[in-house]
């Protein structure tokens, strides 16, 4: 991962001094900025291949960076919180945040979380060999170039929606509870939980489903999981 640029979004300047230092260690490319304009402006001009993004910043703070980076990328980013609520961990997954650390954190912890994101997104950059593209019913999804449209429009999705969408399209009628889908989209993680899951799932259910209300492609099977139905008929139990 030599080479990899990392920008590190906190105005707290101890803390973006070490977190730089831990990551220039292991041979990322760390450039570290205070504000949420800054920030901004060096997402625009200098695109990063991962942002840490701490949540409060003078300014703009961090959800509305990351509301505006999912608007046009889908560069991972790592929320940096010092809040412990889970409405407020939930809100920066809904909004695209691919990871979380709460405040206080090791640098190392935060290094290692770091890796685990590239790791997850380089694998998914590739798509493994001989798998076609699915159309179920007006829901079309190639792996090879990893875009996903419905009724021939295409529909912006961050990797982590995408490996989801196709783990389900890919395995129609099979119900899948939150651990499984944590485990093969995600990775065996113990910072990760459910929550991570349902958030996803909804996101997609807004992209994807004519009514996600009321969905007919992704299913929850109560107490269990998740179902993808590839039909066009209206489902009971979502």
């Amino acid at each position: 991962m030599v080479g990899v640029k990392i920008l590190v979004v906190d105005d707290e300047p101890s803390i973006g001094e070490v977190v730089k230092l831990y990551l220039e260690r292991e041979g990322f490319d760390a450039t570290v900025v205070g504000d949420g304009q800054s920030a901004l402006d060096l997402l625009q001009s200098n695109p990063p291949d991962l942002l840490v993004l701490d949540v409060m910043l003078p300014g703009v703070d961090g959800y509305e960076i990351t509301r505006q980076v999912r608007a046009r990328s889908t560069i991972p980013i790592i929320l940096l919180t010092a809040r412990k609520d889970e409405i407020d961990r939930i809100l920066g997954l809904e909004l695209g945040a691919d990871d979380y650390v709460v405040k206080p954190f090791s640098a190392r912890e935060l290094v290692s979380r770091v890796k685990a994101v590239l790791r997850r997104t380089q694998q998914s950059h590739t798509p493994p060999g001989g798998e076609q593209p699915v159309a179920c019913g007006d829901i079309h999804i190639d792996p090879r170039t990893r875009q996903v449209s419905v009724s021939g429009n295409t529909i912006p999705v961050t990797v982590k929606e995408f490996d989801l969408l196709w783990m389900l399209i890919s395995n129609p009628h099979q119900v899948f509870n939150r651990d499984q889908l944590l485990d093969q989209v995600w990775g065996v993680s113990e910072f990760i939980d459910a929550s991570t899951v349902t958030v996803h799932v909804r996101r997609l259910r807004e992209k994807i489903e004519q009514d996600p209300s009321n969905p007919r492609h992704i299913i929850t099977v109560w107490g269990v999981g998740y179902r993808f139905e590839p039909g066009e008929q209206a489902e009971a139990n979502h």
